[in-house]
């Protein structure tokens, strides 16, 4: 691409995620990405799961923002698998699952007298987000306990899609935002 003129992206200043958009609408305009593979990155862990989760909130918000943004990258007549990546990383992960884990919740609730099945599903789930309640606990006491971190940290992250989806949605996003401490 030497000597070629850079195709324009027209990037919003508002936006919190510029180099994910702008990665795509290259990729959306029939360039290629590529990454070198023998190039790593290193970051220290936040220093808390609060720290965690206000980092997690943020970054979802802005892949909110950025998603319908992007909503050209839906047509996979014009993309092919850009388009497959783009739902199967984008939209499954932060839009579809949060909000499936609350419906079946939900529809177990409401389904539980009429089959063993949704009792039983009922039942794992509340299970499992006991389990998340006891890893929250247990992580504030400085202890992780593995069985119980895991189902903790998959609903944490679930819950912070939703919160940065409700952040997205009442646009409180600020392009200006606050480093989370790292340890």
């Amino acid at each position: 691409m030497a000597g070629e003129k850079e195709p324009e992206m027209g990037l919003a200043i508002s936006h919190l995620s510029n180099l994910t958009v702008l990665s795509l609408k290259i990729c959306q305009k029939g360039y290629v990405t590529a990454y070198e593979p023998n190039a790593y990155a290193t970051e220290t862990a936040s220093l808390n799961s609060a720290e965690e989760l206000k980092r997690k909130i943020r970054i979802c918000a802005g892949g909110f923002q950025s998603t319908f943004r992007l909503t050209g990258l839906l047509n996979p007549f014009r993309n092919g698998t850009l388009t497959f990546q783009y739902i199967s990383h984008r939209l499954l992960r932060w839009i579809v699952v949060p909000f499936a884990l609350v419906l079946v919740l939900v529809i177990n609730t409401l389904l539980i007298r009429e089959n063993q099945f949704y009792l039983f599903s009922f039942i794992a789930q509340i299970l499992f987000y006991a389990m998340a309640i006891l890893g929250f606990y247990y992580e504030r006491m400085g202890k992780k306990v593995k069985i119980l971190y895991i189902p903790y940290y998959f609903s944490m992250m679930n819950y912070s899609a939703l919160a940065g989806f409700k952040r997205f949605l009442n646009n409180q996003q600020n392009v200006v935002w606050e480093k989370a401490i790292r340890a």
